[in-house]
């Protein structure tokens, strides 16, 4: 059964599920990546020359070709489930998660990080905290959808997997 991980962008979603994968036997998939993969092209490629409508597509699109059976951890974009009929999509498919990190935290770990985000790019640290907080307000409402809420800064793979484990 999959387990899809949501969250914003620098949730953790990538990290960790690379970890909850390995502690349960499970293949990892990285939603951006496999969309990577099968357009030959970058995500800010993606947006760039074909736009964001045509990235989300590709987003359900992949959703919708997991099964029920499929044994795969899936670190989801930070859009996936605002989009489509996605959050059904996937609770029907599967588990999710919601990995909620408080938005400045998230803010701090988008300041610090290396990898290229079409949404932030060129944003100065201070308009990135405001638009972190005020995109993550219009999200949620999709992400609490989710089966199930870890919420914290440390969130860490072997809660996840206790969790996971307890409440399956």
């Amino acid at each position: 059964m999959p387990l899809f991980l949501i969250g914003y962008m620098g949730s953790g979603k990538s990290t960790l599920g690379r970890r909850v994968a390995a502690a349960l036997g499970w293949r990892f998939a990285d939603m951006d990546k496999e969309i990577e993969r099968k357009a030959g092209m970058t995500v800010p490629e993606i947006f760039s020359t074909l736009g964001e409508p045509a990235f989300r597509q590709m987003e359900h699109d992949y959703i919708l070709s997991l099964s029920p059976d499929d044994d795969v951890v899936v670190a989801t974009g930070g859009g996936a489930p605002c989009h489509f009929d996605n959050m059904d999509a996937m609770n029907r498919l599967g588990v999710t998660l919601y990995l909620r990190v408080p938005a400045g935290a998230l803010a701090d770990r988008l300041v610090a990080s290396r990898t290229r985000r079409p949404l932030i790019e060129g944003k100065s640290p201070e308009s990135l905290r405001a638009y972190v907080d005020s995109h993550l307000s219009e999200r949620e409402p999709y992400y609490t959808r989710a089966t199930y809420t870890l919420e914290g800064v440390s969130i860490n793979a072997r809660h996840i997997v206790e969790t996971l484990r307890l409440k399956l």
